[in-house]
């Protein structure tokens, strides 16, 4: 079976390097069962790293040049690929390898105007009332967990690697790509240029799935399902939707958090895969139908 596993934040992480390898073998331990055969390309979130590298460029930045946004995203996807490679080549036995990507991007997205995605750490009310005076940032409310900082997201609309991740996987090897939801770009004289922004990372995996020919794509993320009515009293846990149902369910979804799961859920779903969207705790259960989301067309 050919599949994309989307590691969401929480594979990794904000701590030490230390910390964030000791999560990602227990991540590659959960999803050793789906990568021991077949054709797989893993992807990856990096909220919290891009966040922490741009905060050690600004407090830095009398002495070593800034960085743009996309970079950060450059690098954050060689640093994530490096571990992810490590750990996972040990728990599968299989060849890993991680590639670059970019992704393209349309300049005149309506996102450039309107961020909506989270990066970086949590603040709480002051510290994002301080922020917001002192760096002119944006900041919103995530979850009920603190306020974060958000930047553009625009669309993905190419994997610009494509070709190359086919290669990858046609050896056989485990394929780590469009970490961070891809280094954005848009064309220019014949050059990509990058843009700063982040994609979501979801997005862009539902984006790969379908121009891989993916049968399937396995979001994991914080919780071990999808919620009507999350976190409130009245909360209940979601096992199938179809992607009509789950289109109807979209506007009372978080918008810089589950909402674009699902409409990447969605976006797969119409061009014939399933998707499953679940925890790294729960996975086993999801895998034998007893808890996770299932979205097919």
């Amino acid at each position: 079976m050919s599949l994309v596993i989307a590691l969401g934040g929480n594979a990794l992480g904000s701590g030490t390097a230390a910390q964030q390898l000791e999560a990602l073998r227990e991540t590659c331990a959960a999803i050793e069962p789906l990568v021991r055969e077949g054709e797989v390309v893993v992807t990856h979130g990096n909220g919290p790293q891009v966040g922490n590298a741009l905060l050690r460029q600004e407090r830095a930045a009398d002495e070593v040049p800034p960085l743009p946004l996309y970079l950060a995203v450059a690098q954050t996807q060689a640093e994530i690929g490096a571990m992810i490679e490590t750990q996972l080549a040990g728990a599968v036995g299989r060849p890993v390898a991680c590639l670059l990507t970019h992704v393209h991007v349309d300049p005149d997205d309506p996102a450039f105007e309107r961020p909506t995605k989270p990066i970086g750490p949590f603040y709480s009310d002051a510290e994002a009332h301080a922020l917001r005076q002192g760096r002119g940032w944006q900041l919103v409310e995530d979850a009920g967990r603190g306020f974060r900082r958000v930047v553009p997201s625009p669309q993905p609309l190419d994997i610009v690697e494509l070709s190359s991740i086919q290669a990858l996987i046609a050896t056989g090897a485990i394929a780590i790509a469009c970490g961070g939801g891809g280094i954005p770009v848009v064309a220019r004289d014949g050059y990509l240029k990058g843009v700063d922004a982040v994609i979501d990372k979801d997005r862009a995996s539902a984006l790969l799935a379908v121009q891989l020919g993916a049968e399937r794509l396995v979001i994991l993320t914080e919780v071990p399902a999808v919620f009507r009515h999350f976190r409130k009293s009245n909360q209940e846990e979601i096992r199938e939707l179809s992607a009509a149902e789950a289109t109807a369910l979209l506007p009372e979804l978080a918008e810089g958090s589950m909402r674009p799961k699902m409409e990447a859920a969605v976006a797969f779903a119409r061009a014939g895969g399933e998707t499953l969207i679940t925890s790294f705790e729960s996975l086993a259960d999801a895998l034998e139908g007893h808890a996770g989301t299932r979205l097919a067309g």
